[in-house]
């Protein structure tokens, strides 16, 4: 595991910032600043005896030394961005930064063109919804129904809306060369049109995570160097959180990560335990084994946070996911398509057609009984859940029985308490 971890740069800095957030964030301010000090003076008394030594010998040695002030300084920097962040907030009122309020203004001059279409105020909240990350105007109503068929991700502006966006892209500028000049305007407008669409959309959190995760990716292609998806998404995580550390503490921020993190691991996994060798199968079979891994990933963040679970996501996921991918680029055509030119009814007609299609998928399934598990985990439930899931995670990649034993040891912890919350609650 440590292997794995250092062929990943951007891990082990991903995981020192956040150290430094939480410690910010939970620590007294006094202890903080006291453990900080002892740390700061220990790092100047070895630099002041190891000066002027000079045996590689004892610099090798030591490495782990130099790798441990390295990490408390960046530890120190985490809080020192969390304690500007605040001060920023206290004196200015308003983000680090006025991109927030340019891109809101934005977003607000988009959403009134849909009133053109022939939908429902309830579909036309969805459209916004899903196509400008516009969620003022949807009822809680809709939200519910959109919970209870398991599709709630989607009306969450996120990775797949930028992957569509992006392969929309891709198709317009398959015709451009792939090598020399070519190969660099194709890659400008894919990642400056990536990050125009999220600039639109507010600036979403997860939005943002997709958005860095795929320029590094397109950086990496352009480059014509092999891409790695874990250190992509810790270097993603790592720049929003040096960007604005309080994304940690953000719902959709941790459902993101935590889905993408289980696809990563889980999907090539899934593929290996069952293989769909026919092409018409496999795609839908990709699909499905995505939606389990990112259901699996963030169950226990949904209990902890909602209090519910949907048990028809196998069978929403597609069709609706399927519905999305045709409607999200139609919707920015429509957007950007002039009203007087030769199509634009066609195109309109095709739009509303897909939303009376998702709407009336969503409202099928979220009307079966039992179609949701509702209760609520405690956060140390939610803790050791995730512990659990990690151990498992390990033990599928090292096979070590002493990891296997120690996550059933937990499970069964966790078991234990559920059940004797229950009697409890029974016998009240």
């Amino acid at each position: 595991m440590i292997e794995e971890i250092q062929k990943r740069p951007f891990v082990r800095p991903l995981f020192l910032w956040i150290t430094g957030i939480l410690c910010y964030a939970f620590l007294p301010t006094s202890l903080l600043l006291y453990v900080l000090g002892v740390l700061s003076a220990l790092i100047f008394l070895f630099l002041g005896f190891s000066w002027g030594r000079g045996h590689a010998e004892l610099q090798y040695d030591s490495r782990w030394i130099w790798g441990a002030i390295v990490s408390v300084l960046i530890v120190c920097l985490a809080v020192e961005v969390c304690w500007y962040s605040d001060r920023r907030i206290a004196l200015v009122n308003e983000p680090a930064s006025s991109l927030d309020l340019l891109a809101t203004k934005a977003q607000y001059s988009l959403v009134n063109t849909f009133d053109r279409l022939r939908l429902s105020d309830e579909e036309k909240s969805i459209l916004a919804t899903l196509t400008l990350g516009y969620k003022k105007a949807m009822s809680r109503e809709t939200k519910r129904r959109f919970s209870l068929a398991g599709v709630s991700h989607i009306l969450a502006v996120s990775g797949f809306h930028v992957a569509v966006i992006c392969g929309f892209l891709s198709f317009f500028c398959s015709f451009m060369p792939r090598w020399g000049i070519g190969r660099w305007i194709r890659y400008i407008i894919l990642v400056g049109s990536l990050w125009g669409f999220v600039f639109i959309i507010g600036l979403a959190p997860s939005a943002v995570r997709a958005a860095l995760m795929l320029s590094l990716y397109l950086t990496g292609r352009a480059l014509r160097r092999v891409t790695d998806g874990y250190n992509t998404l810790a270097a993603a995580a790592f720049c929003m959180l040096a960007y604005n550390p309080y994304y940690l503490f953000d719902v959709g921020f941790q459902l993101s990560y935590l889905a993408v993190f289980f696809i990563l691991f889980l999907v090539p996994r899934f593929k290996e335990w069952i293989v769909v060798r026919n092409p018409l199968l496999a795609m839908p079979w990709e699909w499905i084994t995505v939606s389990i891994a990112a259901q699996i990933g963030t169950a226990l963040l949904c209990f902890y946070y909602f209090g519910q679970f949907s048990t028809v996501f196998l069978f929403t996921n597609l069709p609706v996911t399927l519905l999305a991918m045709f409607l999200i680029p139609f919707a920015f055509l429509w957007l950007g398509y002039p009203v007087d030119f030769y199509g634009y009814g066609w195109i309109q007609k095709i739009v509303e057609g897909l939303v009376h299609g998702m709407v009336r998928v969503v409202d099928v399934f979220s009307a079966l009984p039992y179609a949701t598990i509702t209760g609520r985990f405690s956060f140390f439930e939610m803790l050791g859940g995730y512990g659990f899931l990690v151990l498992c995670l390990i033990y599928m990649k090292i096979r070590e029985p002493k990891v296997l034993l120690a996550a059933l040891t937990l499970l069964l912890i966790i078991s234990v308490k559920i059940l004797i919350e229950l009697f409890l609650i029974a016998g009240n």
